[in-house]
């Protein structure tokens, strides 16, 4: 197989680009901070590649997303519409869109519901409000995968949850829980009141995820994820457990703290990969 891997240089693309050299595949690596620019390569290129993973994104974390909403926003809705005009263009054997979480209803994650969140409570044709911006450009890149393959296009769209691993920017929680337990901080700082719960995937899962998607050609959109909760609090305390100590926490609730309950429905992800990585090995091989 002949991929193409867009934001290859990212935390997803780069496990993504690792799997698959690792099964023997040919790959293009893509990502702006090595000088390659996606938006280029979909104005000028024309190979027909027989998969394509579009990770390329502009800092989609917690805080850029609350702070910088229009620089995120628009720069992902501009990835996302060339890379799916190449795509018409070029005909790719199958295209990869990664979707997120943040497309859900946020009525649907208040505080008190504890609702876990199926594919079906998207509808494209009648979407309820998301979780920003960020929220808004992947239900409009959901919609024009939906465009593109009424086209005749084959195109996967992944949901993933709370993806997470040893190697991720400390802009993400798990790896800032990660440096402060390494630190020993004390008090361990949490952003929010520390009741968010969190359905935690590690990145090999996601990674898994969307291979077996990809070869048993699952159109989707399927939710990555493991169905299971884990609170922020929770896990600042899995974090200094396993790094045998015992901090105060200090709750920063003027912080970004993001909706109150996002856990997924992974049922339909079930039916062709199951997660491996539970989120206590998670944070053992973080501090290993």
């Amino acid at each position: 197989m002949k991929a193409l891997i867009t934001g290859s240089a990212g935390f997803i693309g780069s496990h993504l680009a690792s799997a698959l050299f690792e099964r023997g595949h040919t790959i293009v690596l893509v990502d702006i901070v090595n000088g390659h620019d996606a938006r280029d390569l979909f104005r000028d290129d024309e190979t027909r590649y027989d998969a394509v993973f579009h990770c390329a994104a502009v800092a989609p974390h917690r805080s850029a997303i609350d702070n910088s909403p229009a620089t995120v926003g628009a720069g992902c809705l501009e990835l996302d519409a060339a890379m799916f005009a190449w795509a018409a263009r070029t005909k790719p054997g199958r295209v990869v869109y990664f979707s997120s979480s943040a497309a859900y209803p946020i009525a649907l994650q208040s505080q008190g519901l504890a609702v876990r969140l199926g594919e079906g409570h998207i509808r494209l044709d009648a979407p309820e409000r998301p979780d920003a911006i960020y929220g808004e450009v992947k239900l409009m890149g959901e919609r024009l995968a939906q465009a593109y393959r009424a086209q005749g296009g084959s195109v996967t769209v992944v949901r993933p949850f709370s993806g997470y691993g040893q190697d991720q920017s400390p802009d993400f929680p798990f790896a800032a829980f990660a440096q402060r337990a390494r630190r020993r901080e004390d008090p361990f700082t949490i952003w929010g009141d520390g009741t968010q719960v969190r359905d935690w995937i590690h990145v090999d899962d996601v990674v898994g995820a969307v291979l077996a998607a990809v070869e048993q050609d699952v159109d989707g959109p399927v939710n990555l994820g493991t169905g299971v909760g884990t609170s922020m609090t929770d896990l600042a305390k899995l974090f200094a457990a396993e790094a045998g100590y015992g901090p105060a926490f200090d709750y920063r609730t003027d912080a970004p703290a993001g909706v109150a309950h996002r856990v997924c429905v992974p049922y339909l992800m079930e039916s062709f990969y199951v997660p491996e990585v539970s989120i206590e090995e998670g944070v053992r091989r973080a501090l290993a």
